[in-house]
């Protein structure tokens, strides 16, 4: 706390809004939810706010082009563990006969997010090669 560190962000290629997600996850949790209670909203908050939360990191992505291979571990670390709610889902269905639509909807469009990534971090990356997007 006593030493000023340089800010590791750089505002001329850090440009995306926040508002774009966290409006629409809030009016989302609006209209879908369980019961209109303020526990409940705020969990459909929470919910629809996850599985969109990877859009600033792509996003940047996208805008430099290639990332450390630090920064795409981490991504991809999120990712299988985002993926692995898949299993938990089908096996709470057999187990206990519960679908639970707004965590499933949510977790598909996290992992669609993802797809890209995806497909450049295992023919790059895990090569060896440097995460670079395709021109």
């Amino acid at each position: 706390m006593r030493v000023r560190f340089r800010p590791t962000n750089d505002p001329s290629i850090d440009t995306f809004r926040t508002e774009f997600i966290v409006g629409p996850a809030f009016l989302c949790a609006l209209l879908f939810n369980y019961q209109f209670t303020l526990s409940e909203i705020l969990w459909s908050f929470s919910i629809f706010l996850e599985s969109c939360a990877i859009l600033p990191q792509l996003f940047l992505l996208q805008r430099t082009g290639e990332a450390e291979t630090i920064t795409t571990h981490y991504l991809a670390a999120l990712g299988v563990y985002r993926a692995f709610y898949i299993p938990n889902w089908i096996y709470r269905y057999y187990t206990e006969g519960i679908i639970d639509v707004i965590a499933v909807v949510a977790g598909l469009v996290q992992t669609g997010l993802y797809m890209d990534f995806f497909y450049v971090y295992f023919t790059r990356v895990l090569k060896g090669q440097k995460f670079e997007l395709p021109a």
